[in-house]
């Protein structure tokens, strides 16, 4: 990102000029010493030009970046404003479609997504359970999968900005968390958690994990403020994102 400057003719040097996000304590931050952005940031300044150059560009990098300069001149300290705004955003696996079949498969439709419009033709990565897909150029992305897999993405010579992976529900991290002494006429709660993405939606059932025509609830805790002897029986909990249950 570059700005230009001018100055009144009064002044004759200016003495330092650098760009900054932070101001801690009335002191403006100069991006050359912030630890986040140590090493990453390069200054070119030509005459009244000034250009900031950000390498390793990360999402936390997203902010409103000023220009400051300090002239010999007494109280001749001068910050541009409004700014520059920078939003970094990374990419996403987002589902198109989805399709179960009566046999148990499950095939989906993916699309490699920035927020971001990408200059020129872009050549993407895939990859399934952390491994490359072979033969996967584009930007969309198509084939079955089971419940354990995940997926995600990257811009072909930028792998080392994968997009998160995307996944669903993962058995094996589903868990149902509820107290070990249950007296009468206590509160109880009973939690269902998952490390489901995208985010699962939750049901509890009694007695019957199937009985999708009475569910007690579609919280992810289940609560009693007074349990009773009434309330015994067997609770289940199912937890369910667009991809699987």
């Amino acid at each position: 990102m570059s700005c230009t400057y001018t100055y009144p003719s009064t002044v004759k040097r200016v003495e330092n000029g650098f760009w900054f996000t932070k101001v801690s304590n009335g002191v403006y931050v100069d991006l050359r010493t912030d630890p986040e952005c140590s090493g990453r940031v390069q200054y070119n300044f030509v005459n009244n030009n000034c250009t900031l150059r950000i390498t390793d560009l990360r999402e936390s990098d997203s902010a409103v970046y000023k220009f400051r300069f300090i002239t010999d001149q007494e109280g001749g300290k001068y910050v541009g404003s409004p700014g520059v705004t920078l939003s970094v955003t990374g990419l996403q696996v987002r589902v198109n479609s989805l399709h179960v079949y009566g046999s148990g498969l499950r095939w989906a439709a993916l699309m490699c997504h920035s927020s971001c419009r990408l200059p020129g033709r872009r050549h993407y990565v895939w990859y399934k359970n952390g491994l490359i897909i072979q033969g996967q150029r584009s930007s969309y992305y198509s084939g079955s999968f089971t419940p354990t897999d995940s997926f995600s993405c990257a811009v072909k010579g930028h792998e080392n900005c994968r997009s998160p992976p995307l996944y669903v529900l993962h058995v094996d991290h589903f868990s149902v968390s509820h107290p070990a002494e249950i007296v009468e006429g206590s509160s109880v709660f009973f939690t269902c958690s998952s490390d489901a993405n995208p985010v699962a939606n939750y049901t509890w059932y009694k007695n019957n994990r199937n009985a999708d025509r009475h569910p007690l609830s579609k919280e992810p805790q289940l609560v009693f403020r007074s349990i009773q002897s009434s309330n015994s029986g067997e609770y289940y909990c199912t937890a369910e994102n667009e991809l699987g249950r």
